[in-house]
């Protein structure tokens, strides 16, 4: 039993536009992870039988699956709701997979394969265990491999690594089959409708109080290929129509420093 279960979603070998890079990535993820203050925790990746992943730390196991590749992982002629529906289901039973190979955690976090966590997320949850859970709407995003991040205070809008939920308040059921196609893309495979959904149940979602993961933009195995920092938030032709906004994100802009990597990058920082 642990407090915390982070799982981590792998996409199908087919869908990897170059899988020896989303391991690299995946590895940097699990140390991350692994860089937790408070040792009640597990991780669970899960992954496709026959993928070839990093060895892996003791307070990780891996959950095989055997779905085939999302035909629609690239959007090509699909429409944008055909596109974001193909991904959902992909990706939330995925996650409900590894999550019914930890029935008696009380938390879990959905994190994205390549993106990197606060070493503090397990025990501030740990001091506040009856809590429905919380969104991490402050965040940070770095280019990969660059020396700067930028303070992003929407962040569970951006980044699907965003949302620590307890059990009881996910109603997890107790079979894949028990559960509905519905339920899966609504709850497990979109980071941005649970919170509204939770919400209308009475079960809403509180604010980490802290800066709580890093999302890892400008590298060529990102699914949403999410454009530099730099590009996007300061020199795009969006960026420019709105100064007032550069002049803020520029206060926002803090060097990787050794206290950031300690917290977020872990040991292959």
């Amino acid at each position: 039993m642990s407090l915390l279960t982070f799982i981590i979603p792998v996409r199908h070998q087919k869908n990897a536009r170059d899988w020896g890079l989303l391991k690299k990535n995946l590895a940097q993820t699990v140390a991350s992870i692994s860089n937790q203050t408070n040792p009640d925790w597990r991780g669970i990746i899960v992954a496709n039988e026959g993928a070839d992943l990093p060895v892996l730390p003791d307070k990780f196991s891996v959950t095989r699956v055997t779905f085939p590749p999302n035909d629609i992982h690239e959007r090509g002629n699909a429409t944008q709701d055909d596109f974001l529906d193909a991904f959902r289901l992909d990706k939330g039973r995925r996650v409900l997979s590894g999550m019914l190979d930890a029935p008696d955690s009380k938390f879990f976090m959905i994190v994205d394969d390549d993106d990197f966590v606060s070493s503090r997320i397990v025990q501030y949850v740990s001091e506040h265990p009856n809590e429905n859970g919380w969104t991490i709407n402050k965040g940070y995003i770095w280019d990969d491999g660059g020396k700067l991040l930028l303070g992003y205070n929407h962040f569970n809008h951006l980044c699907g690594t965003s949302l620590i939920i307890s059990s009881e308040a996910y109603g997890i059921p107790e079979s894949f089959e028990a559960a509905s196609v519905d339920w899966i893309k609504d709850m497990l495979g979109s980071h941005v409708r649970i919170e509204g959904l939770l919400a209308k149940k009475g079960k809403p979602l509180k604010a980490l109080p802290f800066r709580g993961a890093v999302y890892r933009v400008a590298h060529k195995g990102s699914h949403s290929n999410a454009p530099s920092l730099l590009q996007k938030y300061f020199l795009s032709m969006e960026a420019l129509k709105h100064p007032r906004n550069v002049l803020r994100n520029l206060t926002r802009l803090r060097f990787l420093g050794s206290k950031q990597r300690d917290e977020f990058f872990g040991t292959l920082s």
